[in-house]
């Protein structure tokens, strides 16, 4: 009995270890090993942005700043791994949320524990450690951007239109007033760079608003002269000039040179002519018989007639050439070609009585024989001159600061015909928004060359990449009046807080982008200052035609107009 008993113990043994055995083996092959157990990946079914699905990946505009943001999966979350697995970026930082949930707990409800700011950018990004109660973790990342809405309220109390443009025309002249060069009194490049990098080109246009800022009682007349005095006699006794014309850059306390580029480290003719309309427009000005004036006159007509225009047709050639450098000649060789921002130069080099060009430079050089001629339309408008659209907007800024195109015609062109022309195609491309920037409208329009993030573009209906620049509507003021006084309610009142500050409007910003620019340039500031004026006053394109070479020049070239 007790051999029998042992027998059974013994067959129950093995068959335990068999059953043992068996169950170890792999489904693979028949190897042994650990059972794993089979656990379903937690996967995102759906998002919802305010009860709008969107997708992973996405970028939404227009997001309420109390946004309520659903996130389902196919199982029931882990409740404790889901504050380190979501967050909600902002600029590098994280905004607080809170977390509820629903439907079995397979819905996370993600809200922000204090309202979003207006026109920012935020990123919702939940990462692989969220986890289900049965131990799955998120198949994989899971993230979407999302542009809150612009706040409509106004930023600054209603004022009067002429209030405004007070308001507008003194915080802008302020750029080249309180940021002006403290040795040479000329207006700095930009006000994020070096502060010892001055402007040419910009100087005139800093020039032209001393008139506009003395009309308006924003300095004294005795002011104006003295800043006046300081620009003109470091130009005549300090910067260095070739052959009359000076550089793109100087350094504002020593004089010299700063290269724009390797070889454009000499002269620059049409930079040269911005500033010569500057000074022949405060020489007009400052009129009297008092000492002082007679002696900024004086010192203005040398630097004026020391322009050797004429040399810069390279020889003989029917052309006027940009740029000439001591150390590499003339080895850029850049025709000044139009249609663009330099019919001044032509206009300025034909009015000098020392060295003048003759129409036929104008004739082949800048117009190429007519081949400027455009004559097309674009929404609607005929464009007399240039490319397809019209091109960036100070085309039709720059040289008209001081040249009246009012009545102005020659044998190419009706020129108010052309800036007006041009600026309502501007207008109407970014009404009509192509390409659907978030932001563009009737009211938030304007393509022209400024900074843009992370780099400088000439923005325009052919290279458009989103960035509106104030100065664009703002300088446009003569020619689209409703529309550009729309604009600047528009960045003032709406944007202001993000645009308008120290100097005035900022120089650019993009709401697609949520990116508004901390920099102001010489070059954007002065034509919304002088061209306000001009809207207002005529009092800039006035004096600069008032020149009796100006009136001279332009007549030998062709044109006419009723102050010619």
């Amino acid at each position: 009995m007790a051999a029998k008993k042992i027998y059974q113990y013994t067959a129950l043994l093995l068959l335990l270890m068999q059953l043992i055995a068996s169950c170890s083996k792999k489904d693979t092959g028949g190897g042994s090993g650990p059972v794993t157990p089979t656990v379903t990946p937690l996967i995102n079914s759906g998002i919802t942005l305010d009860n709008t699905a969107i997708s992973g990946g996405s970028l939404t505009y227009n997001t309420k700043i109390t946004a309520t943001i659903k996130l389902s999966f196919n199982n029931a979350v882990d409740r404790s791994s889901v504050a380190s697995a979501i967050s909600l970026n902002e600029n590098g930082g994280s905004a607080a949320i809170n977390f509820s949930y629903e439907k079995n707990d397979s819905t996370i409800i993600i809200s922000p524990a204090t309202p979003l700011k207006n026109l920012n950018k935020y990123s919702l990004i939940t990462n692989t450690s969220l986890q289900s109660v049965k131990g799955g973790k998120l198949n994989a990342t899971l993230s979407f951007d999302c542009v809150t809405a612009m706040d409509s309220t106004d930023k600054f109390p209603i004022i009067s239109d002429n209030a405004l443009l007070d308001t507008v025309q003194k915080r802008t002249f302020r750029y080249f007033w309180d940021f002006g060069h403290p040795t040479s009194g000329m207006a700095r490049e930009r006000s994020n760079t070096t502060p010892e990098t001055v402007t040419t080109g910009g100087t005139g246009f800093g020039i032209m608003t001393i008139p506009a800022a003395i009309s308006r009682g924003f300095i004294t007349r005795a002011e104006g002269v003295t800043r006046m005095q300081k620009i003109v006699g470091f130009l005549k006794n300090t910067a260095q000039s070739f052959h009359g014309a000076f550089p793109h850059w100087l350094n504002g306390t020593t004089g010299v040179v700063i290269p724009f580029s390797t070889k454009d480290d000499g002269a620059d003719l049409v930079e040269t002519s911005y500033l010569m309309a500057g000074l022949l427009t405060a020489r007009q000005y400052f009129n009297s018989a008092a000492a002082d004036e007679t002696a900024l006159r004086a010192d203005i007509n040398t630097l004026w007639n020391n322009v050797q225009w004429s040399w810069f047709r390279q020889g003989a050639n029917n052309v006027l050439y940009w740029h000439w450098s001591p150390n590499y000649n003339w080895d850029m060789n850049v025709k000044i070609q139009g249609w663009n921002e330099c019919l001044i130069t032509y206009i300025l080099a034909a009015s000098s009585t020392t060295y003048s060009i003759p129409k036929v430079v104008y004739t082949e050089g800048y117009t190429r024989n007519g081949a400027e001629v455009n004559n097309n339309s674009y929404y609607g408008y005929l464009l007399p001159l240039g490319n397809a659209n019209g091109g960036p907007l100070f085309f039709a800024h720059y040289s008209f600061l001081g040249i009246n195109p009012n009545g102005l015609n020659d044998a190419y062109a009706n020129y108010l015909t052309q800036v007006t022309n041009h600026t309502k195609i501007n207008y109407e491309y970014c009404k009509a928004n192509p390409k659907g920037w978030y932001g563009y409208s009737n009211l938030c329009w304007g393509l022209t060359a400024s900074d843009v993030p992370n780099g400088y573009n000439a923005s325009e209906p052919n290279n458009d990449i989103g960035v509106i620049a104030p100065t664009a509507a703002l300088s446009s003021m003569p020619y689209t009046p409703t529309e550009s006084m729309n604009a600047l309610k528009f960045f003032y009142y709406k944007l202001g807080d993000k645009i308008f500050s120290t100097y005035g409007f900022v120089d650019a910003f993009s709401l697609k982008d949520t990116w508004f620019a901390g920099s102001y340039l010489a070059i954007d500031e002065g034509p919304i200052m002088v061209m306000i004026e001009n809207y207002r006053s005529q009092l800039i394109w006035n004096l600069l035609t008032s020149c009796p070479e100006i009136k001279t020049g332009m007549q030998n070239l062709g044109f006419s107009a009723p102050y010619l």
